[in-house]
């Protein structure tokens, strides 16, 4: 008879650094990007220690189209 293991909890916790939502997520690395709920900031993940996220805002350059 064999006994159940317990699985590691598969989720992932951070904060915005604009607003300081905390933001949980699926397992994630390091150099994807992800979006705040709160501010809708896109978020990219700096580094994944211990279960939790250092997130860092991702600058947007938009296009000029001359208008």
């Amino acid at each position: 008879m064999s006994t159940p293991t317990s699985t590691p909890t598969s989720t992932l916790t951070g904060e915005c650094p604009e607003c300081e939502t905390d933001v949980t997520t699926p397992p994630m690395d390091k150099g994807e990007t992800l979006g705040c709920p709160e501010c809708m900031l896109t978020l990219r993940v700096e580094d994944v220690q211990d279960g939790t996220l250092a997130l860092q805002m991702v600058e947007v350059k938009l296009r000029d189209w001359g208008q």
